[in-house]
C-alpha cells in the first residue's frame, strides 16, 4: 500500500512500452515525453503490449519506486492510443485502475469541490 501527496499528479503514459527498463523509465520521462523534473513527486503509470503487467514510476523520499503489478487472468482496461503523451488522472482514478475497476464505464458522483487557484 501506498499513499500520494495532495499535490501529486499522476500521467498515464499512452501506447505500450517496454518494461524491462526498470529504472531507467527515468530517461523516457526526462527525453521523449518531456518532463523536465520527474522527480517532483509525480506518478507516471505505464503498461506492456499485452495489458497484462502495469509499472508506476516515481520519486519518494530521495528515492525512486518503481512497483509493477502483473495480472494472472484478464487484462486492463482499454489502455489510451499513442496520440497524445501522455493522460492525466487523479490519485482516485489510479487507485481505481490499480482495483481493476474499469474507469470507462465509471462515473463520479457530483458533490462540491473547492475552487482551484
Amino acid at each position: 500500500m501506498f499513499t500520494l501527496g495532495g499535490g501529486a499528479k499522476v500521467f498515464l503514459v499512452t501506447g505500450a512500452t517496454d518494461l524491462r527498463r526498470g529504472f531507467s523509465l527515468y530517461t523516457l520521462i526526462e527525453h521523449q515525453l518531456g518532463f523536465s523534473q520527474p522527480l517532483n513527486g509525480d506518478v507516471f503509470v505505464f503498461i506492456n503490449r499485452r495489458r497484462d503487467l502495469l509499472k508506476l514510476f516515481w520519486f519518494s523520499e530521495g528515492g525512486m519506486c518503481v512497483p509493477g503489478k502483473r495480472l494472472q487472468t484478464g487484462t486492463f482496461f482499454r489502455w489510451p492510443q499513442a496520440g497524445e503523451k501522455t493522460v492525466t488522472m487523479t490519485p482516485a482514478q489510479l487507485q481505481l485502475l490499480l482495483s481493476g475497476i474499469d474507469l470507462t464505464k465509471t462515473r463520479a458522483r457530483k458533490w462540491w469541490r473547492p475552487a482551484t487557484a
